[in-house]
């Protein structure tokens, strides 16, 4: 199998997978809102902001790090599974063990404390799951990971969808999204190699030496990226809060969806780097520049042109007041864009260290930026601030990543998926305002024609993923 076309099956299965899974979670947001109205499903959002702070807060990058040490010949791959996997268990227990407790001395009602306590459950499983991602993700069997997500978030629309039939309330829902995050744990560990408590010195040392950048990066990004759900809900009311979360539950899922191709092509940038192969290495770093851009900038556009409609179908006409809160959000996902490739790369060529210095000024500003433009102007502070943050995250990412790698990209692929965006958004709004699905396939069949007539991807590229045996590409500067 080529290398294009076995980057392209993986992407395609994990984006195909995070569809449906993105498409239950839909389903599942969709009966809460629906079943909460905007004040509860802010207190929800409340508690699902704060944790996932923590989460964030104590994330570590073990992901990446994983994923990232799996590609290195150094260490045997058994022993160095199991320290990971021992490290993350032991960081699980103390922050997700000390976040509900933190949390009792916040002023908010006795069930929303209630609700931390169940829903830490679900965060300590998702950070044990971490592992088994960076496994997956360096062995390449994307499938394994997208079944585990389905069968978990199966679980949870079911089970969500029976408690709103019988009226039961908020907390049971909180216990049914613990129980699925349990449930894709269960299935991803069931399907790894035996793993055991394990602290080997040596890779101990390795992995804190690799780590403790990036865990510092994800310590301050946690600030950033997560500041807003924490500091919102001290000067709003919670409809408002339902509001803004319901919003931002879109630009999370475009962020998981670029972390998931870049964790694909994360291990073939470390590759090409640690060889000295740089033509390879300019090659890689450019299909990832390109490949997430034509996922992620298309969403951009049509989250703008289709913010109302979209709301309304997600949250019903109570949340239709969080399209124009979605449409400038999206704003934000240029530099998202941006952040994620040129930080996954960066990760790869091991310039963490000097990254530390931007995710550091950009929580620093981000801090002080929400607490001085959220109890004046409310969402409008929070959204500004947030906009700022990731788009000054990626710029100075960029800057970092094209200095050190020395890098030599070409931008012309960019600019034409950028154009193609600005084409589909377009038409999008000037064509009439048919239901939200037939605007939707709109959208996909005008950004399609323009990526083909753009020639944004060769022939040589799509008879390379089609083909059924290795095909020989001719370099391009294309996706």
């Amino acid at each position: 199998m080529s290398l294009i076309r076995q980057i392209a099956y993986n992407t395609g299965v994990q984006i195909s997978g995070k569809l449906l899974s993105t498409a239950l979670g839909i389903a599942a947001i969709m009966i809460m809102t629906r079943t909460l109205g905007a004040e509860q499903f802010g207190w929800y959002a409340t508690a699902t902001g704060f944790l996932q702070f923590v989460g964030l807060f104590s994330d570590f990058g073990f992901t990446v790090t994983t994923s990232n040490m799996l590609s290195e010949p150094r260490f045997d791959k058994t022993r160095l599974l199991n320290t990971i996997f021992s490290w993350r268990l032991l960081t699980a227990l103390i922050f997700n063990g000390l976040a509900p407790f933190i949390f009792l001395f916040l002023p908010y009602p006795a069930e929303l404390k209630y609700a931390v306590f169940t829903l830490s459950l679900s965060f300590f499983a998702i950070a044990l799951s971490q592992i088994f991602f960076g496994y997956y993700q360096a062995k390449l069997r994307a499938g394994t990971l997208v079944v585990g997500e389905i069968f978990g978030r199966t679980a949870l629309v079911i089970g969500t969808a029976l408690v709103a039939y019988f009226g039961l309330g908020l907390m049971p829902i909180i216990w049914l999204i613990s129980g699925a995050a349990i449930l894709n744990l269960i299935y991803l560990w069931s399907n790894a190699p035996a793993v055991r408590l394990c602290f080997d010195r040596e890779i101990s040392r390795a992995l804190y030496t690799k780590i403790w950048p990036n865990a510092s990066a994800v310590l301050l990004n946690s600030f950033y990226l997560q500041g807003d759900r924490v500091i919102l809900p001290m000067f709003v009311a919670q409809t408002t809060v339902g509001l803004y979360s319901a919003a931002y539950r879109v630009l999370d899922i475009i962020i998981q969806i670029s972390a998931l191709t870049m964790g694909l092509l994360m291990p073939l940038i470390t590759t090409a780097y640690m060889s000295g192969d740089r033509l390879e290495f300019q090659k890689r770093c450019n299909l990832s520049l390109n490949l997430t851009a034509l996922i992620t900038l298309p969403m951009l556009a049509g989250g703008m042109a289709l913010a109302e409609p979209i709301m309304r179908f997600v949250g019903g006409a109570e949340f239709g007041a969080s399209g124009p809160i979605l449409r400038v959000l999206m704003l934000a996902v240029f530099g998202v864009c941006l952040g994620m490739v040129f930080g996954h790369i960066n990760l790869a060529i091991n310039r963490q260290r000097q990254a530390l210095w931007i995710y550091g000024s950009d929580a620093l500003l981000s801090i002080i930026g929400y607490f001085i433009f959220i109890p004046r102007y409310g969402i409008t502070g929070a959204l500004t601030v947030t906009i700022f943050s990731q788009i000054y995250a990626g710029i100075l990412l960029m800057a970092l990543a094209y200095r050190a790698g020395k890098l030599s990209l070409n931008f012309l692929p960019l600019t034409k998926i950028i154009l193609a965006s600005a084409l589909m958004a377009g038409a999008l709004y000037f064509t009439p305002p048919y239901n939200l699905a037939i605007k939707i396939l709109i959208g996909i069949a005008v950004y399609g024609a323009s990526v083909v007539a753009l020639e944004i991807i060769s022939w040589e590229t799509v008879k390379a993923i089609l083909a059924k045996s290795p095909v020989v590409i001719k370099p391009a500067n294309e996706v």
